[in-house]
């Protein structure tokens, strides 16, 4: 079985963001970038695969500029096979890299395509789904467990009334949830081979897709700073105050 997964370039999860002078967007100089934690999720999960002796390659993809190549490698470090950077300079939109992804399986052929459920950045958990909605694929989304019996999978899925099991004829697309597993770090030797294993870089052309976005972005604001806290002497003013001030009651 051949697995792809799809990996995004992030800010760190332990930087705090900066928003632009003329709120056109993220601050993004000299900042920390890493892995989407959901990505590195959804690559532990292949690399398991593959050591139950399920999988036979992984190969790892990601659409955007070069910078990404460090993440592709740091996949590579952690146990994929092959690495695929479709370039874009642009800023792009859930469908844009879902049409990218498209072509490369359309390319690969893989019999499992994994993903992260939602990037910390844009938090649009959209990508995987409309991946699916264009390859045709059985979708299992919010994984947080993943069997192969057989010529199924069967995905266990977090919702909101507890926990669902679906039975997906492959090929098929699995997003991953938190609770899916626990990723691995990278060992020094692993690091050091991965710069030898192939990366190859393709082009939106060359894939015969166009990446240009139906979205702009307006202004990007930061969150209003919360307010300090204050102590209160006794019920009957809490209450006083949670009808008058905060006026919620």
């Amino acid at each position: 079985m051949k697995v792809l997964v799809a990996i995004k370039r992030v800010v760190d999860y332990n930087v705090k963001v900066r928003v632009k002078a003329d709120n056109s967007g993220v601050d993004l100089a000299n900042v920390k970038m890493s892995m989407n934690p959901f990505c590195e999720i959804a690559v532990e999960e292949a690399v398991r695969l593959k050591e139950k002796g399920v999988a036979s390659e992984i190969v790892v993809v990601s659409v955007g500029q070069t910078s990404a190549q460090e993440q592709l490698r740091t996949a590579l470090a952690l146990g994929a096979d092959r690495a695929i950077l479709v370039e874009a300079a642009d800023e792009l939109s859930s469908l844009a890299v879902a049409k990218a992804l498209k072509a490369v399986v359309d390319k690969e052929q893989p019999q499992l395509v994994i993903l992260g459920k939602q990037a910390i950045d844009s938090d649009n958990n959209q990508t995987g789904q409309m991946l699916a909605a264009l390859t045709g694929y059985a979708q299992g989304t919010f994984a947080s467990k993943v069997e192969v019996a057989g010529d199924k999978l069967n995905v266990t899925r977090e919702i909101d009334g507890g926990l669902q099991t679906v039975a997906l004829n492959l090929p098929a697309i699995v997003t991953t949830d938190l609770r899916l597993n626990e990723p691995r770090y990278a060992s020094l030797p692993n690091i050091m081979k991965a710069k030898k294993k192939p990366l190859e870089t393709v082009t939106p052309d060359a894939l015969g897709v166009s990446l240009a976005s139906t979205n702009k972005t307006l202004k990007v604001d930061a969150p209003a700073a919360r307010s300090a806290g204050i102590k209160v002497k006794s019920v009957a003013e809490l209450v006083e105050k949670l009808k008058n001030e905060a006026k919620v009651i």
